[in-house]
This record gives C-alpha cells, structure tokens and sequence, in this order.
C-alpha cells in the first residue's frame, strides 16, 4: 500500500505526452478473443485495469504480452474455456465486455456480474436483452451469466437507456453482431471515441461495420475474423486530468500526441474558467488564469463533457472566484469525493444530481483516502492548489487508471512523492500471529 504526499503550492508546466486510453484499451483486448490469429496492440497502458483484464484473457484461453513501451501481443490458443471468473470481472466493469465475444465466437460465455467502481447505479439488462434478440438463451446462475447461442442472428435493437447509451453494452453487442447472421442495427448506439476507436479495431479484423461515432450502427456479420495491428487512441481523460491541474495551479501546459476533438466539451469549459486554450491538429496548450472563473457543468453522453472528468472539475470549481455548478446526468450519485474536499476547506452543496460551490480563496492540506478511480484524480488536483501538505490513501483507485501520474506530476513541476504506508506488521515490537497481530 502506497501514499501520495503533496505539497500544495507549485504551478504545473511544460510538455508532456497524452499516454494511450484505457477505456479504448479494455473493450479492444476483449474484442482479441473473436479472432483467429494474433493481434498486435499499440500505446496499451500499463494500468492495473489492463493488468486485470490481461489475467482475464489468459483464463479464457489466450497467450498475452504486455511489455514495457505498451505493446500488447493476444492470441487464443485454447478456445475451449468459455468461465470469466468472479474474482477478476468484479474488479473492474470492462471485464464483462469479454460476454459478447465469447458468446459469439465460442457459442457459449460463462461470465461473472461486473464490479468497478461504487459511482451508482450501473444495470447490464440493456446487454442481455441485446444479447437475447440475437438468439442468446440467458441465465443468471450464482452472480453468474450463462449464454448460450449456436449462431446469434442479426436483429434491429434498441439500446437507449434511461441514463443515455450504455457503452459497455455497445461494445458487447457491437463485437456479438460481428459474426452473426445477417445485419444487426443498433439505435442510440453509444458514440463515445473509445467505441469508435473499437469499431475500427474490428472493422480492421475483417467486419463490417457502418456509423461508427453516430447514434445508429450497421453491422453485417462475416464468417471470421483475422488478427490486426492497431494503435489506441490518446487517452481524453487523462488529458483532460492534466489540463485541469495546470488551470487550477495557474500553469502553462502543452499536451502532445492528443486528440483536440474529443476534449472539445471539456476545452469549453475551461475556456470559461478563464484558460487560454491553442489548438493544433494533434496538440492542446493551455495557459491558467491567476484564479479559474466560476463554470456551469452538465456531465453528458458523448460528445458532452465526460461524467469520467466531473470529480477533477469539481476541484478546479472549488477554487473559482465565485458561484460554480456541476450536474452529473449520466451518474447522478457519482459525488463520494465531496466529503474529502470539505474537509480541505470547499465550499460544496449537494442537491439531487447537482452540486452547488461556492469557490474558497484556499484549499487547505489534509490527509484524504480515494473513493475510485476519478475520485482520487480529483483529490490529486485539489492537493496541488492547497495550501500546505495532502496525503492521499488508497492508491489502488488512481493505479487503475493512471500511469505513473505522479512521474507525470513530477515532471512538470508538481512537488509529490510516492511513499510505502507502514503495515502493521512493520510496527517494532509488533508480532504477527496466525489470526491476530498483537501490537506493543
């Protein structure tokens, strides 16, 4: 167990490299176990998340490496296994994707409910009756789901929701329909980049796929598919992250190797904050103000701003020069990180979906844990810009979906360390017996 230890204080500047996404990364591994023959992954970040769903696709029969520049090999060499265990796909909620393409290629998947982050309610009822109107037999068996289909049929289905598209199960019914029978039509299909970026993976494997990044998607089944070489999209949301703590800390930052277009919600909103934003074709700079500007956020679907960046905003809010609000419509309980940041001295109301924040001249330094993944990105942001010493507990939150944030950090000017906690059996005196730990 490690601890971030920051000193508030100091502005992020410089240059630095947008790292490959993560949520593109997850669904594409997933999408491997559909191919004959082995593929080849560019920019894959080495993430305790893609760590997860790397053992996830060794259970299922795969052979994968993973080395250090982030190019991940997968190929199936035992097609046999159709069980995704619990103890892995409860670790995340990508791991499930792996339901569409075992089902489809294997004619049967045995895969655990998802786990992931507590940010609210998050149903899979769009992906099973998707997988169900093309032909599945689906059970719920012991957390477990059991789908069976000899050849899954192309159908017209709808996957609108009551929180918007679901983008997992996109994704699930998008690899599914690959290798069915006939044309599948997908309406309110999620649009989000990372789908988009999944549809071209496949598309590049042999499918056909038409109306990638818009509500409605065709996809016409083929008999196979062949393994690729493909390169993951920048990472929207760690450079989302990134710029965020240079406007919050009244820095100057250029992030290479991005995509402008897929932040242009986000870019919005800190040009009201008083950011200067440049663009160029695969490049974002941006410059803070001394003090960020009060904002109004609506989280939405793409190409709204992303519920995934909500928590980093409500930092950056909190220490506006005046009256800030931030509504989440795509998961409107996603607000544990608020008890932290009162406790650093914010000014925040909750109401329903919506916080009201009143912006403080200061946040101050206190010890916080993570809450999940964005949370402690959040809590990061906010210890940059406070006054004094933050030390952030439960790293494995940030680990899951940040490489090295904390290098990255570094780089740029921030003053933070990664320290081990002290277990207690590292405690002197302390002795460990086989039940109980009896201190001095």
């Amino acid at each position: 167990m490690d601890a971030l230890h920051i000193a508030g204080g100091a502005a992020i500047e410089g240059n630095t490299v947008a790292g490959g996404s993560k949520n593109a990364a997850l669904p594409i591994m997933a999408a491997t176990l559909l191919l004959d023959g082995p593929s080849r992954l560019e920019r894959v970040p080495r993430l305790l998340d893609v760590a997860t769903q790397c053992r996830v696709l060794r259970e299922l029969g795969a052979h994968v490496r993973h080395d250090s520049r982030g190019t991940l090999l997968v190929q199936v060499i035992d097609p046999t296994v159709s069980v995704a265990p619990m103890s892995l796909v409860r670790r995340m909620r990508a791991s499930f994707c792996v339901l569409g393409p075992l089902l489809a290629r294997r004619g049967r998947a045995v895969v655990a409910l998802p786990g992931g982050c507590a940010i609210g309610r998050r149903p899979v009822d769009l992906h099973l009756r998707g997988l169900a109107a093309l032909g599945a037999d689906l059970r719920i068996r012991g957390g477990y789901v059991v789908a069976v289909a000899r050849r899954l049929v192309g159908r017209s289905i709808d996957l609108t929701g009551p929180l918007g598209p679901t983008v997992t199960g996109t994704a699930n019914l998008l690899c599914a329909a690959t290798l069915a029978r006939g044309r599948t039509t997908l309406f309110g299909a999620a649009c989000e980049p990372e789908i988009v970026d999944l549809g071209r993976f496949l598309n590049r494997c042999g499918a056909s796929i038409r109306g990638l990044g818009t509500p409605v998607v065709e996809v016409d089944g083929v008999e196979r598919l062949a393994g690729c070489t493909h390169r993951v999209i920048p990472d929207r949301i760690e450079s989302a992250t990134l710029l965020i703590a240079a406007v919050i800390t009244g820095g100057r930052l250029t992030i290479e190797h991005a995509e402008p277009a897929h932040l242009a919600g986000v870019l919005d909103v800190l040009a009201e904050s008083g950011a200067q934003v440049r663009l160029a074709a695969r490049s974002i700079m941006i410059q803070g103000p001394g003090r960020p500007q009060p904002v109004r956020v609506v989280a939405l679907p793409y190409p709204g701003v992303p519920s995934d960046v909500q928590p980093q905003l409500t930092a950056l809010a909190a220490l506006a020069e005046g009256t800030s609000y931030i509504q989440d419509r795509v998961f409107p309980a996603r607000f544990a990180h608020i008890k932290a940041f009162i406790r650093m001295g914010a000014r925040i109301r909750r109401h329903g979906a919506t916080l009201r924040i009143v912006g403080a001249r200061c946040l101050h330094g206190k010890a916080v844990e993570a809450t999940d993944l964005r949370a402690s990105a959040a809590l990061v942001l906010a210890g940059l810009a406070a006054e004094g010493k933050t030390t952030l507990g439960q790293l494995h939150h940030l680990d899951r979906g940040y490489h090295r944030l904390d290098e990255k950090l570094r780089c740029l000017g921030a003053t933070i360390q990664r320290q081990p906690v002290a277990r207690p059996t590292d405690v002197p005196g302390a002795v460990q017996t086989d039940k109980t730990l009896v201190l001095p």
